[in-house]
């Protein structure tokens, strides 16, 4: 892994689009690969990124698929979709490999702790990375990074363990594109300390992101914490609770007529896209209490009102928390 390599992502939304365009800003080699509206936007016209301090439109390479995205040697894709679209996405890859006669590394910078796994029953070399990007993508074309100093921090790791050259690789990629990246032997330790926080993002789809969410959010924290402690998964990592100290650190901020709104599941659902990963993220803590004869109300209440948000085409903020609460102490 010493050559120049090309970074392909898959799925160039809110964390793909703006990784993509740091990295390209950087020198690197990127391909993106984004479908619809939002591929062909960025094909006529470039991806628009806009942060606190700038404005730009990058003339990055994009197709709709990995076959049409033409995978080759030399290859690293950074699979950047939501978890309910990983499965396709990774046998898009390697039907796209396999037609070329080669191998290619897969990194899952995703939420959620089953992506790795899926990509191993795929790929020989996987890496996870714990994503802590404030981001958004609410419109065809166009990526918002709320950090101005810095577009966040992407910490990578060798599934299931270690690190390696490849690792050292991207991580040193993504250093020199305006992210913090650390080499993490126990990177799944971090994975499922930000599951733990991402607990919360049904409650933005949900309830919206006002104040009045943060009882709901810390309950299913909480709860989710217990589960993964029973399930023998270590999921304490400080770096990654801090929150308010690494949102100081990379200067986020506001952009200019475009007022940040929630996190990744409160923007799927604003912008309509017909489903959300909350099955990967509390519904992987409704699994682990199942499989361990533990109980996990809150989180199950939560997975169910997520797939009824969508289902009924809700907006964000249709059920107060409080209202969840109530339903959580009847049930």
């Amino acid at each position: 892994m010493s050559e120049p390599v090309r970074f392909v992502i898959l799925g160039a939304g809110a964390i793909g689009g703006v990784v993509g365009a740091r990295l390209h800003e950087s020198g690197h080699d990127v391909m993106l690969i984004a479908r619809g509206a939002h591929g062909d936007a960025i094909a006529a016209r470039g991806l628009r990124l806009e942060t606190p301090r700038e404005r730009l439109t990058l003339e990055i390479p994009v197709a709709p698929t990995p076959a049409q995205a033409g995978i080759r040697a030399g290859d690293v894709v950074l699979l950047c979709t939501k978890s309910q679209d990983t499965w396709g996405a990774l046998c898009a890859v390697r039907d796209a490999a396999l037609s070329a006669g080669i191998r290619v590394p897969v990194a899952c910078l995703q939420n959620g702790i089953d992506n790795e796994r899926m990509a191993l029953r795929l790929f020989n070399e996987v890496l996870g990375a714990v994503v802590m990007v404030p981001a958004a993508h609410l419109e065809p074309g166009v990526v918002l990074a709320y950090g101005g100093n810095l577009a966040g921090s992407i910490d990578v790791g060798s599934f299931p363990s270690g690190t390696g050259a490849l690792c050292e690789q991207v991580s040193a990629a993504l250093a020199s594109s305006r992210f913090d990246s650390t080499p993490r032997a126990d990177i799944m330790r971090f994975k499922n300390a930000k599951l733990v926080n991402n607990l919360g993002n049904a409650v933005q789809a949900v309830c919206g992101a006002g104040d009045d969410t943060e009882e709901l959010a810390r309950r299913l924290q909480e709860e989710g914490r217990a589960v993964l402690h029973a399930a023998g998964l270590e999921c304490e990592a400080g770096d990654v609770s801090d929150v308010r100290g690494r949102w100081e650190r990379w200067g986020v901020g506001e952009i200019a007529g475009r007022p940040r709104g929630g996190g990744s599941t409160w923007q799927s659902v604003a912008r309509g896209a017909g489903s959300v990963e909350t099955d990967f993220l509390n519904g992987e803590i409704v699994l682990r209490a199942r499989l361990h004869g533990m109980p996990a109300p809150l989180n199950r209440l939560l997975q169910e009102l997520a797939t009824e948000t969508v289902r009924d085409g809700h907006p964000p903020g249709w059920l107060p928390a409080a209202d969840v609460l109530a339903r959580a102490e009847r049930s």
